[in-house]
């Protein structure tokens, strides 16, 4: 089931982030899938879906945008078990992350590199 799911996000990454994931290279874009995997566990997301939306937020603003000092928003949020379920939590990272989106490119490029 994993390699099925790092498949379909190779898939998916390639069609939204294709600059990116052309200069990783298959093998490099599947390490950061696994990396995002493991990251997303560390909060209980577990869900195909968030974790999907979890590695998206890595190409977008950085492979560990969760520790970014520049980006205190999203660690807060992953963090604030007020927030609930892991899925809530992945909802509210998500319009919090659509609002810092033009902060998120002036600081760190178009879409973050996403190397592991």
């Amino acid at each position: 089931m994993c390699r099925q799911f790092e498949n379909r996000m190779v898939l998916h990454l390639s069609k939204y982030f294709p600059e990116e994931c052309k200069a990783l290279g298959e093998q490099r874009v599947r390490n950061t899938i696994r990396y995002g995997i493991e990251r997303a566990k560390t909060y209980g997301i577990v869900i195909q879906n968030d974790v999907g939306r979890y590695t998206n937020l890595m190409f977008t603003f950085g492979r560990d945008f969760d520790k970014d000092p520049t980006l205190p928003w999203a660690g807060e949020v992953l963090n604030d078990e007020d927030l609930g379920w892991p899925t809530r939590r992945m909802d509210v990272l998500y319009e919090k992350a659509a609002k810092h989106l033009p902060d998120a490119v002036a600081i760190h490029g178009q879409n973050a590199e996403a190397q592991p």
